[in-house]
């Protein structure tokens, strides 16, 4: 039942990460816009923890430029989409 509530909290936070994702919108020739809002992943264990006795689930963003979006860069801001939908997605 509880690896089940944070299964279901992780995926409340994918929705929110995957509805607040930016979308490219720029003429890069290898760009492939949507990639990031498509890409966020959610998994879970009931094997987790430093002792490995707790339920864990966690959402990540297979993307290989998500961290780049998330805490941005030199030239590009950060978006902070993860954060912001763990505030808006996980509480009840």
């Amino acid at each position: 039942m509880i690896e089940a509530d944070m299964l279901f909290r992780a995926e409340r936070i994918a929705a929110a990460a995957a509805a607040i994702a930016p979308v490219y919108e720029g003429t890069w020739a290898g760009a492939r816009p949507g990639q990031y809002k498509g890409s966020f992943v959610v998994t879970s264990t009931s094997r987790g923890g430093r002792r490995k006795d707790r339920a864990v689930a966690t959402v990540t963003n297979t993307a290989p430029y998500a961290r780049f979006v998330e805490y941005g860069t030199e030239k590009v801001p950060a978006h902070h989409v993860m954060l912001r939908a763990a505030a808006a997605g996980g509480g009840d």
